[in-house]
């Protein structure tokens, strides 16, 4: 670590790491993490720290620097819940909850963010402006940022950050990319309803399974025809369920899938094209269809300008410091894009295994630069902001 303030970081590196295997020994579903909100409420206390709550959960705390007056205000976020996993590590600090783990890492951005809280506060004779902490509930299911953002999360705000661990990149390794990185994850359901009639005489019936077989391969077409080939575009069926018996031709059919793309033209035309396609496909074949479509999550996009300055702030923090892939997952900090300058950044921690496994371990050491570059960040923001 290469940050001027490394001291403060190493000073508080256990403590860390102790507030991360309590928050990974109990876990807690997408918006109930009352437990959570707690501890992060105790931490902030004993810091003197003010903040606020978002109804049972979820926490905007705030440090005002006292080297001026200024009123520009940074933004650092973290996301809080846990996912439906069973834990398989085998660590001393495994997951007490059955059924629930932190297998995205969670409770690490949690336990670092609050680390970083506790490095600026001890720096605040040395900023001017304010940095607002998010710790946000929900991230899982696509709905914590815009809650927070109901809440108030991103008024006032100029510029922002959140940061993200990775059970695969090597130990303390940051990767970021400017522009387009993750993608919008949308969810449909398309109900699927034809007219039942003995299996040994289809002639009677109009086949539900026929027509939604026709739909998983129909769908594929958003990607090959209705759009450019030079645009990503993702489309997954996950579930499909029909029939009720092996001699019956079935009424109903249930898909239920994921679209994911970076643009966000593209994020708004889709819900339509997927309807006609599916209308026209169940018509055709003598059934209805019914389509359900779920914005989750919108393409995440990094600003150029607090790309630049969060970049900037990787490489004072690390030498090890690479450009991101483009990846179809989604991620809800994109909520905050329209409202200000957003950049996101992964941390490296060799966990063994990817994300959402049951057997990925973070790795601790990594955490030093997962503070490192968010506190830095805050530090060049308010300079830059307050420059410009």
């Amino acid at each position: 670590m290469k940050n001027e303030f490394k001291e403060l970081i190493e000073q508080v590196d256990n403590k860390v790491r102790a507030f991360r295997h309590d928050l990974h020994m109990y876990p807690e579903p997408s918006m109930k993490e009352f437990r959570t909100t707690d501890k992060v409420a105790e931490w902030l206390d004993t810091l003197g720290v003010s903040y606020r709550r978002t109804g049972k959960t979820g926490i905007i705390a705030e440090i005002h620097g006292t080297k001026g007056n200024s009123q520009k205000i940074v933004l650092l976020r973290a996301d809080m819940d846990a996912l439906e996993v069973q834990e398989e590590t085998g660590l001393p600090y495994e997951s007490q909850e059955k059924g629930m783990m932190h297998g995205c890492g969670h409770d690490t951005h949690t336990a670092m963010l609050l680390g970083a809280v506790e490095v600026l506060n001890a720096l605040k004779d040395q900023f001017d402006g304010t940095v607002r902490f998010v710790f946000q509930p929900g991230e899982e299911i696509g709905a914590g940022a815009q809650y927070m953002i109901e809440h108030g999360a991103a008024d006032h705000v100029d510029m922002g950050m959140a940061l993200h661990i990775s059970g695969l990149a090597p130990v303390g390794e940051l990767l970021i990319r400017d522009g387009d990185e993750l993608a919008s994850c949308d969810q449909f359901t398309i109900h699927v309803h034809g007219k039942a009639s003995h299996g040994a005489a289809p002639q009677d019936g109009k086949d539900a399974t026929v027509a939604a077989a026709a739909l998983v391969m129909n769908l594929q077409t958003l990607v090959s025809r209705e759009f450019s080939p030079l645009e990503p575009v993702l489309v997954t069926v996950g579930q499909l369920h029909s029939g009720t018996r092996f001699n019956c031709i079935s009424e109903n059919a249930m898909l239920d899938g994921t679209v994911r793309v970076f643009s966000r033209d593209l994020y708004n035309q889709i819900p339509s094209v997927m309807e006609r396609i599916a209308k026209g496909t169940c018509e055709a074949l003598g059934c209805t269809a019914e389509v359900e479509f779920k914005h989750l999550t919108q393409p995440l996009s990094n600003d150029h300008e607090a790309y630049t300055i969060l970049y900037q702030a990787a490489c004072k923090t690390t030498e090890d410091v690479v450009e991101a892939e483009m990846s179809m997952g989604g991620e809800d900090f994109s909520a905050f894009n329209p409202y200000f300058p957003c950049a996101f950044i992964h941390l490296g921690a060799d966990g063994g295994y990817q994300n959402h496994s049951p057997h990925v371990a973070f790795k601790e050491e990594a955490f030093q630069n997962g503070i490192g570059v968010e506190v830095q960040f805050a530090l060049d923001a308010l300079s830059y902001l307050n420059q410009k």
